[in-house]
């Protein structure tokens, strides 16, 4: 597994968010059975990078928490089985792993949002990473039935890790 974490921005957390950000990020592969080491590439910014991404990306021009860039293409959210046959590029040449893709965070909206929900800092965190790395796996939430099914794994990765509001 390669976690690659880069910071554009002060991260003041007082806990060992490099441990967390891994933790969530390995738990969560476990958790939708992932059958391959794989890599994942995390940058921690602040709120006017995090917007200027979003504008660029999704022509949505305003901060957001979390952005998730996935390399592959899942027609099954968490379906692995056809991936080396369909999709050959995107497993790394040298490491065989698979790119899974980026995950870029708001630090301050990380901070705004644990405040504003009543949890702590790491929750907030533990949180939004598991939810990228869902949509790295191809889960997203734009119809109804699609956000019950991935506010549900949310809530049973977040469990899993122990990790409670």
């Amino acid at each position: 597994m390669t976690i690659t974490i880069e910071e554009e921005t002060k991260v003041p957390f007082t806990f060992d968010y490099t441990a967390l950000t891994e933790l969530v990020i390995n738990g969560t592969l476990d958790f939708v059975e992932c059958p391959y080491e794989a890599e994942v590439n995390v940058l921690f910014t602040d709120n006017d990078s995090i917007r200027e991404i979003n504008r660029e990306n999704r022509e949505i021009d305003a901060p957001t928490d979390v952005l998730s860039f996935p390399i592959g293409e899942y027609p099954v959210p968490g379906f692995f089985d056809d991936l080396e046959e369909e999709q050959p590029e995107v497993f790394h040449p040298d490491t065989g792993e698979l790119m899974l893709g980026d995950i870029v965070i708001s630090v301050e909206r990380v901070v705004s949002q644990a405040e504003e929900f009543g949890h702590s800092i790491e929750r907030e965190l533990g949180f939004l990473l598991a939810h990228s790395v869902l949509h790295l796996c191809g889960f997203d939430h734009m119809e109804e039935e699609e956000r019950m099914i991935m506010e549900e794994k949310q809530r049973q990765i977040m469990d899993m890790l122990k990790i409670y509001r």
